[in-house]
């Protein structure tokens, strides 16, 4: 078995939270050594002190080592230094200017190694109107456009409990920008300095209103795009059971194909009807569907090529045949001394097989380790620990 892909990048990871631990996360899993640097009392992904490690905190952190410091006490600048001097790649989450202040920003650690690849993840950017303003995931969708469109028509936005903004604005476009960077370091020998602003890098995925706007010259209210409710071809419709099909045809053949399964061949060449005709149109489909819960469904589709699916809960998603059969969940132990399933890192590659070769760690588990990695004994150790430092 080849080593991993990024087997031998260090990363220094001052992220709490979501956004960042999920791109460090995605880093760790490929095989980065990545050092976690978070308060002494641990950061606020681990939830309240003296209740138990959220789940939260333990689906995002396995595979990493914890080093407890405190960033503003003495010794703790000159400690972060030694270890930006090997390291590859720094992620931090902080608003703009927190991490100069403390001496540790970027043109602090590019003094001490050029070929550091330094990435920034906040709300809105480093510069702007709203640099300095915390936010949100439900913020970010706001500004990129993406919340208005949450909505059925008619309905208020209301925000699913997938944090698009953070994941896909903030922790995939992150990994994806320190990867290139990284890259080029390899060859040039210089890093870069990078500005995830969350908001922006979801509003750069938000194309399908954005078409629509410059199609029809106007927005598109929400639950009536082509991919929002628009088409009785493309949506969710409700069981007997008070469960939900969802509906992709948006192609002939396979909405010929669910017409056929679903015993309406008339309907066949009505999928992309709109206006009245297509509201119609829904609201027999609407009635079809809701005459069979949704095993039947199901069953009834079984083998059936139609982009036609069951709305699961995550429950059934981790017990679905899909989800076994892709190895997409590793189980993890817990402080308690039992375990659960979470997702696995879900790339697959040549040479290379995901494994968890550490669960997610204690506040400070490997501080000592980094430590005595970096030369220092048994004594300054001792009066970092005296300093407060650690």
């Amino acid at each position: 078995m080849a080593s991993k892909p990024l087997s031998g990048v260090k990363v220094l990871d001052f992220t709490q939270l979501l956004p960042g631990p999920m791109c460090t996360l995605h880093l760790a899993d490929m095989g980065a050594d990545v050092i976690k640097i978070e308060p002494p009392g641990g950061e606020a992904g681990r939830g309240p002190a003296g209740t138990p490690i959220s789940h939260f905190f333990l689906a995002v952190n396995r595979n990493k080592r914890s080093l407890a410091i405190n960033l503003r006490a003495d010794g703790a600048r000159e400690i972060i230094h030694s270890l930006a001097k090997d390291a590859d790649v720094v992620v931090e989450g902080f608003r703009p200017g927190v991490m100069s202040r403390l001496g540790i920003g970027y043109d602090d650690l590019k003094a001490i190694n050029p070929k550091l690849v330094y990435c920034a993840i906040s709300g809105y950017g480093q510069d702007g109107p709203l640099a300095e303003l915390g936010g949100h995931d439900i913020n970010y969708q706001s500004y990129a456009g993406i919340l208005e469109q949450s909505a059925a028509p008619g309905g208020k936005p209301h925000p699913g409990n997938f944090p698009i903004a953070d994941l896909a604005g903030g922790a995939l476009s992150a990994a994806m920008a320190v990867l290139a960077a990284l890259f080029d370091a390899q060859r040039s020998g210089q890093g870069r300095f990078i500005d995830v602003s969350m908001t922006d890098c979801a509003m750069a995925l938000n194309v399908q209103p954005l078409a629509s706007l410059h199609t029809w010259k106007q927005p598109v209210p929400a639950g009536h795009d082509t991919l929002s409710g628009g088409l009785p071809c493309y949506g969710t419709y409700e069981t007997a059971d008070g469960r939900h099909l969802a509906v992709g045809a948006l192609e002939p053949k396979f909405w010929q194909a669910f017409c056929a399964a679903a015993g309406c061949p008339e309907l066949s060449k009505s999928g992309w009807a709109a206006g009245k005709s297509g509201a119609a149109v829904k609201t027999q489909v609407a009635q079809i569907i809701k005459a069979r819960t949704l095993a039947e469904w199901t069953a009834a589709l079984a083998g059936v090529d139609a982009c036609v699916s069951p709305v699961l809960r995550i429950d059934e998603v981790l017990a679905h045949p899909l989800t076994a059969a892709r190895a997409m969940t590793v189980d993890t132990p817990l402080p308690d001394g039992g375990s659960a399933p979470y997702f696995a890192f879900p790339v697959k590659m040549s040479d290379y097989a995901f494994s968890l070769d550490r669960p997610p760690p204690a506040v400070g588990e490997h501080s000592e380790t980094v430590l005595r990695e970096l030369g220092h004994g048994e004594d300054a150790i001792a009066a970092l620990r005296a300093a407060g430092a650690i």
